[in-house]
């Protein structure tokens, strides 16, 4: 019997070491899991349970004995508590600690260390301590008084709430991360039921057996910490941080079938929900649109790809920056894809807004004199090297400064509106009309002739003359002078051909305004419509 109380020790004291160990290696760890406190409290207290309880053991004389008992309280009551809320973290319900949790967890485990040191004033922990008959070497049993039962029910309770939450969690936690939860729950098991069966005798020779039981667990946390990376983030932190994402992800199989998504994925994707787990991803793009499919249907999965996505999405219009990643096993072979979605829609239509503020005329929603120059630049070009002929005509709204001055500028917008849409009756799909300038307008025609823009040019012109635009102040008439012009000789330059256009508009204003002149280079001439 000596020997094996001796052999206990040695086992007890090694617990001890290795719970040591435990805190140490936690300690200094880097991790971003908040968990790893209190797992450092939680195995801090266990390294002086179990030095204290092999103490106690050594000790030959009551008070030897008593004073290690105490020992072993400064530490035994602090673990199931400090390891329930590590599992907590663990979990994820981080939010439901706070002081007036922990302030209830850890109060009645201070209570119980003040009432065993001064447990002989008044007999609430033990009521008596007394040597076991019979035993070959000193081994005290104990009379519980009534804050022992206290305080074993506060450990059972702490630890069977941690086992519950982790069955809790089975069923939503990725196989992968498994191992990590069973590693913690034999670590709160086993000493659980190790208590149990101290509590009612059940163990060789009365001893506790939780001391040597925590050298199990010990090794196992450090087998986990080493191979599994259990203090680096908890499974469900990872899981929570996969939920949090802004961004939708979306995993998939090698045969690109649906694995998983997080649930930013379901606010993106119409349809999106767990019976879309083990369909085809492209039956889950299909309401985006044909360029949608098509880049899942072609893309190469062992190649990271980026793509902008017009996405129809409840009868509007969103758009999705679409990342293409590959996921790979550890051998290095295809495990299937991950695709992120990035709403961009707020960017995309801010540069549409900021695209159209630099393209577009606000007032008439024509182009700009800016951009009309840009594309009429390159329309040139593009005549000359085809050999086909471009004419550019330019249009004034006669006596446009009366109707400013007579019924006011409001109607003076409303003017250049109307020629503007009377106009726009008139151009063809390729040629570019804009604004010039206050009350002038430019168009550019490819493909076009002189004597087919003066024609064009006459039509807009009775059009313009024939329909009035209506007013609070009643129907306001107005007409527009043109010139035309066109690109006749080799490496004429853009602002050569509007100056033509520009004398002939000219000609146009000084010969009585309501009029189409050509210039033809060296003259200028009236249009006359046959």
């Amino acid at each position: 019997m000596g020997s094996l109380i001796s052999n206990y020790i040695v086992i007890v004291s090694i617990s001890g070491v290795l719970s040591a160990l435990l805190a140490l290696f936690a300690y200094y760890k880097k991790t971003d899991f908040a968990g790893n406190k209190p797992f450092i409290y939680s195995s801090f207290f266990s390294a002086v349970y179990t030095f204290g309880f092999a103490l106690e053991l050594s000790g030959s004389t009551m008070e030897e004995i008593g004073f290690w008992i105490k020992v072993e309280y400064l530490g035994m009551p602090f673990i199931a508590p400090s390891s329930l809320i590590m599992i907590m973290y663990f979990v994820g319900l981080e939010r439901l600690i706070n002081k007036k949790l922990l302030t209830l967890l850890y109060s009645i485990p201070c209570i119980s260390v003040l009432l065993v040191w001064t447990n002989e004033s008044h007999h609430l922990f033990y009521q008596s301590m007394l040597f076991r008959e019979n035993a070959p070497t000193p081994l005290v049993d104990v009379v519980m008084g009534p804050w022992y039962i206290v305080q074993g029910s506060m450990t059972f309770g702490c630890m069977l709430a941690g086992m519950c939450l982790i069955l809790w969690q089975w069923n939503r936690m990725k196989r992968v991360y498994r191992r990590q939860m069973i590693t913690i729950f034999i670590g709160q098991f086993l000493p659980a039921l190790g208590a149990f069966l101290y509590l009612i005798d059940k163990t060789p020779y009365g001893m506790d057996p939780v001391p040597i039981i925590m050298s199990i667990t010990s090794t196992l946390y450090i087998w986990a910490i080493l191979s599994r990376g259990m203090l680096t983030a908890a499974p469900i932190a990872r899981e929570n941080l996969f939920e949090s994402m802004r961004d939708g992800v979306l995993v998939t199989d090698r045969s690109d079938m649906l694995i998983d998504y997080n649930r930013a994925a379901t606010e993106m994707l119409e349809g999106l929900d767990s019976s879309a787990i083990g369909h085809p991803l492209a039956k889950l793009f299909l309401p985006a649109g044909k360029e949608a499919v098509d880049y899942v249907m072609n893309a190469d999965p062992l190649l990271s790809e980026e793509r902008e996505l017009a996405w129809n999405f409840g009868g509007s219009t969103c758009y999705y920056q679409v990342r293409s990643s590959p996921v790979l096993k550890k051998d290095g072979n295809l495990a299937g894809r991950m695709i992120m979605l990035i709403d961009v829609t707020e960017r995309t239509l801010l540069q549409e807004k900021l695209q159209q503020l630099a393209t577009i005329d606000s007032l008439t929603g024509i182009y700009n004199r800016t951009y009309f120059m840009e594309r009429s630049r390159t329309l040139l070009e593009e005549a000359s090297m085809n050999q086909i002929p471009v004419s550019i005509i330019l249009l004034d709204i006669d006596f446009f400064k009366n109707i400013n001055d007579r019924y006011g500028h409001q109607y003076g917008d409303m003017a250049l509106q109307h020629i503007v849409g009377v106009c726009r009756r008139h151009t063809r799909e390729g040629d570019v009309f804009g604004r010039y300038g206050g009350e002038e307008f430019v168009m550019c025609l490819p493909d076009t002739s002189l004597q087919q823009a003066a024609l064009l040019s006459e039509a807009i012109r009775k059009d313009i003359e024939r329909s009035a635009f209506y007013t609070l102040s009643g129907p306001i008439n107005v007409t527009a002078s043109f010139g035309v012009a066109e690109a006749g000789r080799e490496n004429i330059s853009l602002e050569e051909l509007l100056s033509e256009a520009d004398h002939a508009l000219y000609t146009s204003k000084r010969n009585g305004r309501n009029a189409v002149h050509m210039s033809s280079g060296a003259a200028i001439t009236h249009f006359t419509p046959l």
